[in-house]
Order: C-alpha cells, then sequence, then structure tokens
C-alpha cells in the first residue's frame, strides 16, 4: 500500500550529489521522491543547470559554488539530513546508474540495525562492461583486506548510512579520498556494515572515472591506510555481512 511505504519512509532522506547530470537528476530525483521522505541534490559546482532541473522536479537544492568532489558532496548532504531530524540517508549517483525504486532495499537492513548498507552489483554484473567488474572486484577485494571483512562492492555510489552513528562523517568526508575510504574507517570504527543486492545499470553515460588517475589514487590511499595510518585506534570488531533477501 503506497501511503504506508511513505509513513516507513519518511525518516529516510535521499541525498544526490551531482555534477553537471541536468540531464537525469529530475528522473533521479523524482524517483527517490516516491521511495523516501525527501530528496536533496547536492550540486558540486554544475554549470549545466543540474540544480535548476534538480529544483523542478521537487528536490531540495544545495549549491557548492565549485566543484569540490564527491567527498565533500557526501559530508554537504550528510550535515543537512542531520540538521533537518532525519534519521539516515540514502545516497544514490545523479547519472541514473541506481534504481530509486530500490531504496527499500537498503531500508530494509538498515531496520534490522545496520548503520551502512551498499547496494552491491556484484550478483548481477551482466550490464557491467568487463574492465569495471575487474577493477571493482580488485578494489573491493583490497578494501576488504584492510577492513577487516568482506565489502562486495566498494565502489557503489548507492548506500545508506545511519546519522547518529555517522556524525564524524560528516566532519571528515570532505578530506576523504574516495567512499572506498569512508568504509574503511567506519569497519575500523565498529560500524555494522550490510550489503543488499541490488541492479546493475548502464545505459551509455560518460563515466566520470578516470581509470588511470583514479587507480593510482586508490592505491596510494590504500598504501597510507597499511603502512603510515596502521595505529589508528580501532574502535570496535568490524561487522560486515552480506543481505540474505532475494533480487525477486
Amino acid at each position: 500500500m503506497p501511503a504506508v511505504e511513505v509513513v516507513i519512509l519518511a525518516d529516510i532522506c535521499a541525498v544526490i550529489p551531482a555534477y553537471n547530470e541536468a540531464a537525469s537528476v529530475a528522473r533521479v530525483a523524482a524517483g527517490a521522491l516516491d521511495a523516501a521522505g525527501c530528496a536533496l541534490v547536492v550540486d558540486d559546482g554544475s554549470t549545466d543547470g543540474t540544480a535548476e532541473a534538480a529544483a523542478a522536479a521537487g528536490a531540495r537544492v544545495v549549491r557548492h559554488k565549485q566543484n569540490r568532489g564527491k567527498g565533500a558532496a557526501i559530508a554537504t548532504g550528510l550535515a543537512w539530513a542531520r540538521g533537518h531530524g532525519y534519521e539516515a540517508a540514502v545516497f544514490l549517483d545523479g547519472d541514473g546508474q541506481h534504481d530509486p525504486g530500490e531504496i527499500c532495499r537498503l531500508v530494509e537492513a538498515y531496520r534490522q540495525g545496520a548503520d551502512i548498507v551498499l547496494g552491491s552489483r556484484m550478483q548481477s554484473r551482466a550490464g557491467m562492461p568487463p574492465l569495471r567488474a575487474f577493477t571493482n572486484f580488485l578494489t573491493s577485494l583490497v578494501t576488504s583486506c584492510i577492513a577487516g571483512c568482506r565489502i562486495s562492492d566498494s565502489q557503489s555510489g548507492f548506500r545508506l548510512l545511519r546519522i547518529d552513528t555517522a556524525g564524524w562523517m560528516a566532519a571528515e568526508a570532505g578530506r576523504f579520498e574516495s567512499e572506498t575510504e569512508i568504509l574503511i574507517r567506519a569497519a575500523r570504527r565498529g560500524m555494522k556494515i550490510r550489503d543488499v543486492p541490488v541492479s546493475t545499470i548502464y545505459a551509455g553515460e560518460q563515466s566520470k572515472i578516470d581509470p588511470s588517475a583514479d587507480t593510482g589514487r586508490f592505491i596510494l590511499m590504500a598504501l597510507r591506510l597499511i603502512f603510515i595510518e596502521r595505529q589508528e585506534v580501532h574502535l570496535g570488531k568490524p561487522h560486515c555481512t552480506a543481505g540474505a533477501g532475494s533480487r525477486g
């Protein structure tokens, strides 16, 4: 029953970091509004009318005057959601690679006690470019080793964060090299991380990922966390589990 679904998700804010996504952000925002209590688009310095398209679709909009990177957009979204009294924030990309209709899958795992829920594409990779699938597998393997628990899709931007246990992220996320670093630091803090299967959607959009540069940054981040920050205090035992629900 749609009315019940809206009430259940009223404490959830969908946060959509976007940079020059005017062609797709309205569709994503509209879908998010159907699934969550609000949709917030963090326009990270776009120059193509992204903010205007998002507002026209009914989303709340916060704008960065210049491009500050996804870590900063995540921090802005978390701070806004916390300030407006939401219990959790679901992040999804503005380019249409994530299906807003699957937000409920992440929320179900959150209701069962998870602090972070990852939408994992690794159970359904049919539409994923082979190079992307391989690099995702490799980076997820390395991330799992550093974090101390299994993380199946470390590169997924489709994730839910529990606000009351993620206050440190709002303050620190802007300094992180990537979303992957957030997962590693969260695991080291003993936060409960769970993944649930979601769809793999690639419709010919131009990826903003630079394989050479991003792989280089990932390697530097991994080395830093392994060797330079290996004495970082672990505040709890990592808890990472795979979702048990079916995709059907």
